[in-house]
């Protein structure tokens, strides 16, 4: 890690900004995946999971019996361990479906809220040197308790055509029956598109390597609504002498290892905190099976002394993670202070592992300092709020006046018609 001590608060701007992504070069062949899968459908997708995964796909979805072998292809562990994860998350998505209040705002005048499913979502899981079942959780429970009629599954074969067990074991708990074995950009595109046998979704969900990432942020730009901008993933620990170096050390690891381009950011107010950090990351680091990718990482990393808590608060607003630990002695006391982050873990005993996991909250967050302005997804994310009034006579002899004088000095004289001509009928009953 690149160690900085007391920078002055004008070089933190630039200390908060991440290792620059060149994604434009991307861009053209996206496009011209894109093209290939809206003139070609599932041909295009067949021809490039051949290209790309060395897959010759007999068919496209998962076929019944392939799901269903999954529970005997796991481990009773890895099976006990993600049925508690899913209890977990559930009961912590379900307490944030919204009831409909309403509101009489004057006499006569009364609105709600409604919260609608999305009628169909689209689940991209990656499945390569990571299968992310974790992800399938995360997304398909609240997909499911939100009430989506339709959810979608892309994610890419394995060398033998076959979707890993544990995708396939968590997308039947979830009662996820259409698992589409494509990948990457063409798998968006037939998510955003639709093809003879992928329907075109309304809205796409999931992380992904560069190009799925790109291809996302692409499609937004059309109009088809997405989860959220991703990135590389991040965490930054906030650590005082009250820290254990190699509970932080641990955590640093555990975003660094997702590949090269994440970063991890320490901050600390004991230089004997930061050497004893870096002792232990380079102790924890030389027994990892993904120490090449966590090495990359901690190469765009940080290490920053600052002189106090509220600084190190200051600075981790600024910067805005993805997800920040706060391994510091009565963390209790600065909650309120923390405005910028997308997940919060608090206290040594609280691992950023245990969100990604089996906690209950959603691990798919802002990256990129989006947290400044974005949420993770939620239960909100699988659903649209509409609202509705009624309003009785009565109720617009109250309201009809306001209505009209503010339509007539905006000029708009249709608007002030469409509620006098009513007042003149009410005055008549």
């Amino acid at each position: 890690m690149r160690r900085i001590k007391y920078p002055a608060k004008a070089d933190w701007q630039e200390l908060v900004k991440r290792p620059t992504q060149h994604f434009e070069d991307l861009e053209a062949g996206i496009a011209q995946t894109f093209r290939l899968v809206q003139e070609q459908g599932d041909d295009a997708l067949r021809t490039l999971t051949q290209q790309y995964d060395g897959v010759q796909l007999n068919a496209l979805y998962a076929a019944a019996d392939e799901i269903a072998a999954a529970e005997a292809e796991l481990s009773e562990e890895l099976k006990a361990a993600i049925l508690q994860a899913f209890s977990n998350i559930q009961l912590f998505h379900a307490q944030q479906a919204e009831q409909p209040k309403q509101v009489e705002t004057m006499p006569g005048v009364t609105c709600w809220r409604k919260s609608v499913p999305i009628d169909r979502v689209g689940l991209y899981i990656p499945g390569g040197t990571a299968p992310l079942f974790s992800t399938l959780l995360m997304l398909g429970v609240p997909a499911r308790l939100a009430g989506c009629k339709e959810i979608i599954l892309c994610t890419p074969p394995g060398k033998g055509g076959s979707i890993h067990p544990a995708i396939r074991y968590t997308a039947s708990l979830l009662g996820i029956d259409k698992i589409a074995k494509v990948g990457g950009a063409q798998a968006i595109a037939a998510m955003a598109f639709g093809t003879d046998s992928i329907p075109a979704v309304n809205k796409i969900f999931g992380p992904g390597n560069q190009y799925v990432t790109v291809a996302k942020q692409m499609l937004s730009k059309t109009g088809v609504a997405i989860d959220l901008p991703a990135g590389p993933s991040e965490v930054l620990v906030i650590a005082d002498e009250s820290a254990d170096a190699a509970f932080v050390a641990a955590d640093l690891l555990s975003q660094a290892e997702h590949g090269a381009d994440s970063q991890v950011v320490l901050l600390s107010n004991s230089a004997d905190m930061l050497s004893r950090v870096e002792q232990e990351l380079q102790a924890q680091l030389a027994v990892l099976p993904r120490r090449e990718f966590a090495a990359k990482a901690l190469e765009n990393s940080l290490g920053i002394l600052l002189s106090n808590v509220d600084e190190m608060l200051a600075f981790s607003n600024l910067y805005a993670p993805e997800h920040l630990i706060l391994s510091i002695s009565n963390f209790e006391e600065v909650l309120d202070e923390i405005t910028n982050a997308g997940s919060v873990f608090l206290g040594n005993y609280s691992p950023e592992s245990a969100g990604d996991y089996a906690s209950g909250t959603n691990h798919t967050l802002p990256t990129n300092a989006y947290a400044r302005a974005y949420s993770g997804v939620s239960l909100d994310s699988f659903v649209k709020k509409i609202t509705f009034q009624h309003i009785t006579p009565a109720g617009l002899q109250n309201i009809g006046k306001t209505i009209e004088v503010m339509a007539a000095a905006e000029g708009l004289e249709a608007h002030k018609n469409a509620v006098s001509i009513r007042l003149k009928e009410v005055q008549h009953v």
